[in-house]
């Protein structure tokens, strides 16, 4: 077999199979391509909090060949590494921990995978490292920096930091994997997505069997994937939903309606979105100077709701959510919102180092005690008016796809409405560099026309933006 070296920050899954299909390189060679650039980057970037002995990843890469040798392939993914946002609960066997940035669940062992992690083991994709995250993806302290935990410290993107999947998104961007999973509440996929010139997907709340893993509300999460193409999107994705997006007119603009909303308009209040001055207007600028390739539909929607800032958040967590997530751990003693408040209190020096001082959103949580039918009535009202809001806009424009700016309301209404939501790569800051993106939206099960935008756009528009590491 002849030597071949790929660009692990630019290189995709889909070519890393093309490859592996054409005998030109192995599994092996890809994992120990990836660790090389894992261990010359990460120390400076800190985007990964564990990572399993290398000789357990170079086995299962080896084991992977064999089967490939063997004519067993597993799925289109057979072979390809992957990262994985640490709140996706691994077996302890695997030699990964599973914390969510938090110090009180350093030690916990799980005796089995969660159910998307063994579906992604089960498709032949290698796990090459659990990335660091917002701690509990934010449900600890408010403006709590993105991307810092007390357990992985702070993420410094190539780019900018931003929403708790952050350590997913700085892997793929400095190319420590093809591949990494992330979730999202409202914006964790799709913030860090955008701001890492990435494309990212967060399907239908509800399409995916999250047993095992941490969520911070069912009413809002979602895990999906990240990557630096639109076809690998639509690979893992199908992998995730069990579904065939490999449709004829993938990438084509044919019969893809798309509408657009007024950025000036869908906007989001300053406390839930700071921007440097100028950047509002550079956006805007990018916004409607896009490729002339795209049509950018015929179609535009301005119309904005304003909804209520997300509810019923704190109740799930403390009652439904976290208690659940903690019982995927054998003998451990933290089983609730409460323990974790009472931990951290102790050893207040490490989990709640200057300026992470506080544990307030932790505490509020813990302090919920709403009546159940309550909450879900507030939650179904906001459900309710959040798909009305987006159902209007899709029926009276006659699309499939709504377009907007990843810095607006656009998560917001989504995330209520359960909708899926992605990301692709527009341009970058005029004074700092720092990528931003378009966000979409479609209707409940819309993964298909969201795909079909990915990939249209993707062939329409400029190479996304790499970084200098």
């Amino acid at each position: 077999m002849s030597e071949f070296i790929f660009n692990p920050q630019t290189t995709n899954s889909v070519e890393l199979t093309l490859l592996l299909a054409q005998g030109q390189i192995t599994s092996v060679q890809i994992v120990q391509t990836y660790l090389t650039h894992i261990e010359q980057h990460n120390p400076s970037l800190n985007a990964l909090i564990s990572q399993p002995p290398r000789e357990n990843v170079l086995r299962e890469a080896a084991k992977l060949d064999q089967e490939r040798q063997n004519g067993k392939l597993r799925g289109p993914l057979h072979g390809i590494p992957i990262i994985l946002k640490d709140c996706f609960t691994t077996a302890s066997s695997l030699g990964m921990s599973t914390t969510c940035g938090s110090l009180a669940l350093v030690g916990a062992r799980a005796p089995k995978n969660s159910a998307i992690v063994q579906k992604i083991i089960d498709g032949g994709l290698i796990i090459l490292a659990k990335a660091n995250m917002t701690e509990f993806c934010g449900m600890k302290m408010t403006y709590m920096m993105p991307g810092w935990s007390a357990h992985g410290g702070q993420t410094l993107s190539p780019y900018a930091p931003g929403g708790s999947s952050t350590g997913s998104a700085v892997s793929l961007a400095s190319g420590f994997a093809p591949l990494a999973m992330g979730t999202e509440t409202i914006g964790s996929i799709i913030t860090p997505t955008s701001r890492n010139a990435l494309y990212g997907l967060k399907p239908t709340v509800s399409a995916q069997d999250t047993t095992g893993m941490f969520t911070m509300t069912e009413f809002y999460d979602s895990p999906g994937p990240m990557a630096k193409s639109a076809a690998d999107i639509r690979a893992l994705a199908g992998l995730l939903l069990d579904r065939d997006f490999d449709a004829p007119d993938m990438g084509s603009w044919k019969g893809l309606s798309v509408g657009i909303v007024d950025p000036r308009l869908w906007t989001l209040d300053e406390s839930m979105c700071r921007q440097h001055d100028g950047t509002a207007e550079n956006m805007v600028e990018e916004y409607h100077l896009p490729c002339p390739e795209v049509p950018w539909a015929t179609h535009e929607y301005v119309e904005h709701l304003q909804l209520a800032d997300a509810r019923g958040t704190d109740w799930e967590f403390n009652n439904i959510c976290l208690p659940k997530f903690l019982t995927t751990f054998d003998d451990f003693p933290i089983r609730s919102v409460k323990d974790i408040v009472q931990f951290n209190l102790a050893n207040k020096e490490r989990a709640m180092p200057e300026p992470y001082t506080e544990q307030n959103d932790l505490i509020k949580a813990m302090n919920s005690n709403e009546p159940a039918a309550a909450v879900d009535a507030l939650k179904a009202t906001l459900r309710a008016k959040a798909r009305g809001v987006l159902d209007t806009a899709f029926d009276e424009a006659g699309v499939k796809v709504l377009v907007g700016t990843c810095d607006s309301a656009f998560c917001v209404h989504a995330a209520a409405a359960g909708y899926p939501v992605c990301a692709v790569p527009l341009a970058t800051l005029r004074y700092n560099g720092r990528p931003f993106g378009l966000c979409a939206v479609g209707r409940a099960d819309g993964e298909e026309a969201l795909l079909r935008f990915m990939a249209a756009y993707e062939a329409a528009m400029p190479a996304r933006a790499v970084p200098e590491l």
